[in-house]
């Protein structure tokens, strides 16, 4: 009896034994086989297909050489000049003094009691205060902006506009233009797949946001092609060729305009706006008019026309037509970037779809509040007579003709190089030059798995430590190759960069010859 209770207990445990070891086993493979969730092959694809040249592999090599030269490494030069993104205060231009007074005012209300800070600077922050629950810029505000706020927007509007009416309801604050752009965009989707998806068209150079969003929302992107030999100029018969091309592939939604041009740096005329508008109406498009760089108009005969007030005085007929525009803290004489302050006005919408906008807003919850803040500065700056109007238009004034002595200086100097070209600046932050690029060193940059004029930019990064936007990244026709270069930097370093590139850029084309 005792050998068989032995014997049983034995199989129990060889029994026990052996699950264990299954189980053991089964872990192990179990582990062999898992996979993450979310894998590069598994993620939206849409996501995966977005590219943003702005902040692309150029700027972060860029990076590796700055950290490079801190660890002693030897370059050809001592510095990086990054002149690849609109971001001002990080090239050197100074806060201005009012808005940043407002700003801390807000932060710290401790502050109204300081008699350092002006009067009129101390009005507009108790007015926003006033406004915000709690009294503090920390708590939410409305989804679609603080109330005061988006009135002052409105009558910024209304006057920059002669009088045209805006009502701030229609205006929503946004964390920076793009955030603006994106929520309009996505009204305008389809949900669809195929030749069913929405068609955006866009200006071919353009701004990335808009290819890497369309990217995102899985839109159909229509380009239509600047007219470089007209200064950038925008052609309506281009934009009928670009339209009907893509009628078979999508179901066409929208036009996007951006002006003054991003890269290019050209204004529009107004007749060329009304002519954008009477298309748009004709083809049934919604229209975006990207409009962050009104204020920064250099060239003689240029002037900055809103698409809103050419719209309003086009008269009844376009009296429907849909129009969403845009405006930042990031760019103009502020260069707020790093606030991300921004709105949009968007017009003639269908009552329920504006109720659906709404909607989609307030799942965000709310912009920045300081973000708003400094919006309502741009928006209602100091006036004649107060305190701080005289130091802050001086500011103004010295920010806006700097640019525009080095919109000129870049313009000629480009200009004068051999196998350069560079449309007049007219308005903006960037340059956008053509260069010529020899068979050789397209066959170099063939070899090497870049595109030619990211090659080059590569080269003058390496080389001369420049760090610019390669033409690719933005957009342009087929055989011709560009880059895009801020004027942001100071005056005596734009020069060190014009004097550092004309030499790269002969050298270059003496190797490659």
């Amino acid at each position: 009896m005792e050998d068989n209770m032995l014997r049983s207990a034995q199989r129990r445990i060889t029994n026990m034994s052996a699950q264990l070891g299954k189980r053991v086993t089964n872990n192990v493979l179990s582990a062999q086989k898992r996979t993450k969730v979310l894998t590069v092959e598994s993620m939206n694809p849409h996501v995966r297909l977005m590219e943003y040249a702005v902040r692309g592999p150029i700027v972060a090599k860029a990076g590796q050489i700055e950290k490079e030269l801190k660890e002693g490494k030897s370059y050809p030069f001592t510095e990086v000049i990054k002149a690849n993104i609109g971001d001002c205060h990080a090239t050197g231009q100074k806060p201005l003094t009012f808005l940043r007074q407002v700003v801390a005012l807000c932060t710290y209300p401790e502050l109204l009691n300081d008699p350092k800070f002006p009067t009129d600077a101390k009005q507009r922050a108790e007015l926003i205060l006033s406004d915000c629950k709690g009294r503090s810029i920390g708590s939410y505000s409305e989804s679609a902006g603080v109330e005061i706020i988006r009135k002052h927007i409105a009558g910024y509007i209304s006057k920059r506009d002669g009088g045209v009416p805006c009502d701030y309801n229609d205006v929503f604050v946004s964390t920076g233009a793009s955030d603006g752009i994106k929520t309009i965009l996505k009204l305008l989707m389809t949900g669809e797949s195929g030749n069913k998806r929405a068609g955006v068209m866009i200006p071919i150079p353009q701004y990335p946001l808009y290819s890497a969003t369309n990217s995102e929302y899985n839109a159909y992107q229509i380009n239509y092609y600047l007219d470089e030999d007209n200064n950038w100029g925008l052609n309506i018969e281009e934009l009928r060729r670009a339209l009907n091309e893509a009628r078979p592939n999508c179901i066409p939604r929208a036009l996007v305009v951006i002006n003054p041009g991003n890269p290019t740096g050209q204004v529009l005329t107004r007749k060329n706006i009304e002519d954008i508008i009477k298309f748009a109406h004709e083809e049934r498009l919604f229209l975006l008019a990207d409009e962050v760089y009104q204020d920064n108009i250099y060239a003689k005969g240029s002037a900055f026309h809103s698409f809103k007030k050419c719209l309003a005085e086009l008269g009844p007929d376009y009296a429907d037509q849909e129009l969403a525009s845009f405006m930042s803290t990031s760019k103009g004489y502020m260069g707020e970037c790093g606030f991300r302050g921004g709105y949009c006005e968007a017009v003639n919408l269908d009552p329920d779809v504006k109720v659906q906008l709404m909607k989609s807003i307030s799942a965000k919850l709310c912009p920045t509040v300081s973000g708003q803040t400094a919006m309502d500065v741009v928006v209602n700056p100091p006036q004649p007579g107060e305190p701080s109007f005289e130091l802050f238009d001086k500011e103004k004034q010295v920010v806006l003709g700097t640019l525009k002595k080095k919109a000129e200086m870049v313009t000629s100097i480009f200009n004068s190089i051999e196998g350069v070209q560079c449309n007049v600046v007219q308005g903006a932050m960037y340059s956008f030059p053509r260069i010529c690029l020899s068979e050789k060193a397209i066959q170099e940059a063939q070899r090497r798995g870049q595109e030619p004029d990211a090659f080059y930019c590569y080269e003058l990064l390496e080389q001369t430590g420049i760090c610019v936007i390669p033409g690719s990244g933005f957009g342009q026709i087929p055989g011709t190759f560009h880059f895009r270069m801020t004027i942001l930097p100071p005056l005596e370093k734009v020069q060190e960069v014009l004097e550092r590139f004309k030499d790269f850029h002969l050298k270059f084309t003496e190797k490659y010859r």
